[in-house]
């Protein structure tokens, strides 16, 4: 048991395993509701439309997740409101790609190779602070918390929009709910895995407990089992093989959805 109790004598091992291990949780369980309505592309959108936030942040000497946050927010909000309009993915399409461009011009204005921006774009859990990691639990926290509270009306309006018209359920709200809290959980996770590979762990763990059980609340739950399970065992091999976390991370997400894909005997869409 020495070699798993060795990393966890050092403080900062222990605060990446904690927000490993909380970041690994809310990404699969928003990343259910991502895979089951096909909103793999807006993770990844969501994902690149908060580097002006970003950039703007270090610019202007702010919290870099503050900058990351009401981008996403806003973006979010951008892509709910065309939705309106015109077709989803092309909604998503123009956001992400005009938020994107305006982060690649603002981050030119960056003269100086910075670590804490490049730690934000691709990760790096080991170099956890004490500041991160309440930033992570808050954020990690509230939306699981708003998660349970709406959790079926979120399902609702996943599988059958009509009927939760009908049912009076405020859809066009519990929408927007849904974007933002995938806004929030790409910020929480950045620290982690980064913008680069944030939507792996929103889809990927979801995506292999699709193969493995037909009803909503069990695939959640496993899926959130497969997320922790892939932060944590990526953070020991970022700690003994001196490779970088948030790709260990998703490695073994990925290995998993392969065995899951060999082994599965069962598939098809959750009811």
């Amino acid at each position: 048991m020495g070699w798993l109790l060795e990393p966890l004598t050092y403080p900062f091992m222990l605060r990446g395993l904690i927000a490993a291990t909380l970041v690994g949780a809310v990404c699969a369980v928003l990343g259910t509701y991502v895979v089951l309505r096909g909103m793999a592309f807006f993770g990844d959108a969501l994902a690149h439309a908060i580097l002006p936030g970003v950039a703007v942040a270090y610019l202007a000497r702010w919290p870099l997740s503050a900058g990351a946050l009401a981008a996403g927010l806003l973006a979010a909000a951008a892509i709910g409101s065309l939705q309106n309009r015109i077709r989803e993915d092309t909604a998503i399409g123009i956001v992400f790609s005009g938020a994107f461009a305006l982060g690649i011009v603002l981050l030119s204005l960056v003269r100086t190779y910075t670590v804490d921006l490049t730690h934000f774009l691709f990760g790096n859990v080991l170099g956890v602070s004490p500041t991160d990691l309440m930033v992570t639990v808050i954020l990690s926290g509230g939306v699981l918390l708003l998660t349970a509270a709406f959790h079926k009306e979120l399902v609702l309006v996943a599988f059958d929009p009509v009927l939760a018209t009908v049912l009076r359920l405020p859809t066009s709200l519990l929408r927007y709910l849904l974007l933002f809290l995938l806004a929030v959980t790409v910020v929480a996770a950045l620290q982690v895995v980064g913008v680069a590979l944030v939507v792996a762990m929103l889809v990927t763990p979801p995506a292999t407990a699709y193969l493995l059980v037909r009803r909503v609340g069990p695939m959640m739950g496993l899926a959130a089992l497969f997320g922790i399970l892939s932060a944590v065992a990526g953070l020991y091999a970022s700690y003994y093989l001196n490779i970088p976390s948030g790709p260990a991370m998703v490695l073994v997400c990925t290995a998993m959805f392969g065995v899951s894909l060999i082994f599965s005997r069962k598939a098809g869409r959750p009811r």
